[in-house]
């Protein structure tokens, strides 16, 4: 009598049993590449960052690590002007003294390192069955995404928090189907901690449960609020700490004074408000210019939700991502950490098959690509001003401008207009694939 077949895996492999976390040997192919490649390339930051000579771990030393001496007092940084977030910050810098056994900088990596790991594993949870197939409609290209684009920014996302602040917003987003309250719990934390969180729920469908997640981003951001205000001095110092802002070198204002100063604009660099600023002649119009930008952009979102008809699973990671680019794209200041942003909801976006954002996705790698070669391969060179840098800064800006338009531009057809940018994504073929 003939056998039956031994049924296999959408990646060709036996079908022995579940797919469980715990036991490598039964994890499809795909998820060993990811943790492979995902091994291989944060031992290379880890060890940039380790160095101690990069400019990540220069600045973890001397200002994380004075932020987290004067918070340890319980009070927030009264007279310095560098520190400007939201006073859920504070968890992020006093959380390495959890590892009294190591260094700031090592225990500060060693944090970065595991929300990285827990990252990368909540992508690859969400796009695999537990038998090691793919979830209807779902796709590994998210959990790609993540895995390549964050070392392209060498040791930056170990020497910065952003890192834990995405993983915050993502984490909302990808609960937001299931568990909403939970959702808008993360959300309020994430955005206590550095705001721009608050906009990944932005794009949730009109119903009860996009009430219950908007009602408790609301009251877990305002509980959090009222435990450090207890608990810590001058709590609200964060709500004027931005007015002093002007334009940071690496803005798309700051492109055109990099452009003007290529044809005898007279303006200088200088360290201001915790940045590298412009300052001179028409810099304070180009910075209210930015805030007119911010304020049309998020006119336009409002506008977008209000007209939005039609909602796929994608649609509220496609809008979050949306937010996140407009609002990034006018602000007065484009830090290469903001990167680690876009990477993140990229890869959110990027786990649903049927996401309007895929091809800006390739845009914001390409960005992501071009921010290292301006950050730190040319960043002394853009102080100075000169045609290389300006060329480098007008391409990495260029792209973001373009990602945030494109962007825009999809998600509105996939959801406004009457045609539809998108069609509806096929469902993933069933059945065994044979063993190559």
């Amino acid at each position: 009598m003939a056998q039956a077949p031994t049924p296999v895996t959408q990646w060709g492999i036996p079908q022995a049993g579940p797919f469980r976390w715990t036991r490598p040997a039964t994890w499809p192919r795909e998820a060993l590449a990811l943790a492979g490649y995902w091994t291989a390339s944060r031992m290379v930051m880890v060890g940039m960052l380790r160095s101690g000579k990069a400019e990540q771990a220069i600045e973890v030393h001397r200002t994380y690590y004075g932020w987290y001496e004067v918070l340890s007092t319980g009070t927030f940084p009264v007279d310095d002007v560098t520190w400007q977030y939201p006073p859920g910050a504070a968890l992020a810098m006093l959380a390495p003294g959890l590892l009294p056994f190591l260094t700031y900088l090592q225990a500060f990596a060693v944090l970065m390192l595991v929300t990285d790991a827990v990252t990368q594993a909540a992508l690859i949870r969400v796009s695999l069955r537990r038998n090691g197939g793919y979830h209807r409609g779902r796709s590994t290209a998210g959990a790609w995404m993540w895995a390549l684009a964050l070392p392209l920014l060498l040791g930056l996302p170990y020497g910065r928090y952003d890192l834990p602040v995405t993983a915050l917003a993502m984490a909302a987003l990808l609960l937001l189907p299931s568990r909403p309250r939970i959702g808008g719990v993360v959300a309020g934390i994430g955005a206590m901690v550095k705001v721009w969180p608050a906009l990944a729920l932005l794009g949730a469908p009109r119903g009860r449960g996009t009430r219950q997640a908007w009602t408790a981003m609301g009251v877990s951001a305002l509980v959090l609020l009222a435990v450090l205000a207890v608990l810590f001095d001058n709590t609200f110092g964060f709500l004027t700490a931005q007015q002093g802002r002007g334009v940071e070198i690496e803005s798309l204002g700051g492109t055109v004074l990099q452009v003007a100063r290529l044809f005898g604009w007279p303006g200088e660099v200088e360290q201001h408000y915790g940045s590298l600023e412009f300052l001179g002649p028409h810099v304070h119009r180009i910075a209210k210019a930015s805030l007119l930008l911010t304020a049309a952009a998020f006119g336009w979102l409002l506008l977008w939700r209000w007209r939005a008809r039609r909602w796929s699973p994608a649609t509220p990671y496609d809008a979050a991502l949306t937010a996140v680019l407009l609002f990034t794209v006018t602000s007065r200041v484009i830090s290469p950490q903001y990167l680690i942003w876009l990477i993140g909801l990229a890869a959110v976006c990027l786990t649903v098959r049927g996401s309007s954002q895929r091809p800006v996705a390739v845009l914001i790698l390409l960005a992501v690509a071009v921010t290292t070669v301006d950050y730190p391969l040319f960043f002394d060179a853009m102080i100075s001003g000169g045609w290389r840098p300006t060329v480098v800064i007008l391409v990495r800006n260029g792209l973001l401008l373009t990602a945030s338009l494109w962007s825009a531009g999809r998600l509105w057809r996939a959801s406004v207009s009457t045609v539809p940018v998108l069609r509806e994504a096929r469902q993933p073929r069933r059945g065994p694939i044979r063993a190559a």
